[in-house]
């Protein structure tokens, strides 16, 4: 059996920053949709990176 890794580091950043921002894309699109705020791209880079930022602390 092979000895277990844990994975690229480049591979994990991308991966979360892909999944992250279409969490914050699909979570601003509904704010938006029910009244909340308007949608705007830089709310969702700003979302997108406190979620990277808080799953980094938290893996961590």
């Amino acid at each position: 059996m092979a000895p277990s890794t844990d994975g690229n580091p480049l591979v994990l950043l991308v991966m979360n920053a892909i999944l992250s921002g279409t969490f914050s894309y699909v979570v601003l699109r509904g704010y938006a949709f029910v009244g909340g705020a308007p949608f705007s791209w830089r709310n969702v880079a700003l979302l997108t990176l406190v979620l990277m930022a808080l799953t980094f602390v938290v893996v961590r």
